[in-house]
């Protein structure tokens, strides 16, 4: 395929361990990835990607992760935890890198809190990105940039297919993790909230998906978005999905 190809990474929390699982069926192919767009977890595991991580290391981040590694309690009025242990795992893993070093083009999603208006962060640093796409509003503390407070990018464009697309991208891959995903009776606040934001997410995702040419919509209808202790399964539901999504077009 002469084209290239964008990998639009979507926002799902620990949901976002499947993204590992596609981007293995997608070396599988040998498809060569021109650029990556990330949303939230879409951002973290896109950033490894675009920093040359093979499929196999990120594979062993995801299994080592747990919720004490990448969040600490909060004394802020703006969030219960704080994300700083991402940013910090993102500079361990890769180094204290901007976005425009990527070997692979990147960029990642945020939302401006105040205008509540996109912000596509395609330069400065990485590990601070990372963790403006990834702050949950009413959990993770907002990130301040350019005069900018910036929260979850998922609120307005959790698959960022549109941003792959105006990157340069010729054929845009989406991957979409709560499109066939359930929503059981919440076990705690932490359920209680990610429930909540990705029921206002869905009302804008469609339009969202429509910029891809190829939209991945892994079957997580049996997994919890807050369980870390899925990610093995995860993975491998991911690649299964992945696989034969891909195995549907030509390349």
């Amino acid at each position: 395929m002469n084209k290239k190809i964008g990998l639009a990474l979507g926002g799902g929390a620990v949901l976002g361990a499947a993204h590992i699982g596609i981007i293995k069926a997608i070396e599988e192919r040998n498809l060569e990835v021109s650029y990556i767009s990330g949303t939230s977890i879409g951002a973290f595991v896109g950033a490894l990607y675009a920093f040359g991580k093979s499929c196999k290391e990120i594979e062993q981040i995801g299994l080592k992760l747990q919720w004490v590694d990448i969040t600490s309690l909060s004394l802020s009025k703006y969030g219960l935890l704080s994300n700083d242990k991402l940013g910090e795992l993102v500079t361990k893993h890769i180094g204290d890198k901007n976005i425009e070093e990527a070997p692979i083009p990147l960029a990642m999603v945020a939302t401006d809190a105040t205008s509540g208006k996109k912000v596509v962060l395609k330069k400065g640093n990485l590990a601070k990105a990372v963790m403006a796409s990834t702050c949950i509003p009413g959990i993770f503390i907002p990130k301040e940039e350019d005069n900018k407070i910036l929260i979850d990018g998922g609120i307005v464009e959790n698959v960022p297919s549109k941003t792959a697309r105006e990157m340069g991208a010729d054929y845009v891959i989406g991957v979409d993790l709560n499109a066939q995903h359930t929503y059981p009776k919440p076990d705690n606040i932490l359920d209680v909230i990610l429930n909540s934001f990705h029921f206002i997410m869905k009302q804008t995702v469609s339009l969202q998906t429509q910029h891809a040419d190829l939209l991945i919509k892994p079957d997580l209808s049996s997994f919890n978005r807050s369980d870390i202790n899925q990610v093995q399964d995860l993975m491998q539901k991911g690649f299964e999905d992945g696989k034969e999504a891909l195995n549907k077009i030509e390349f």
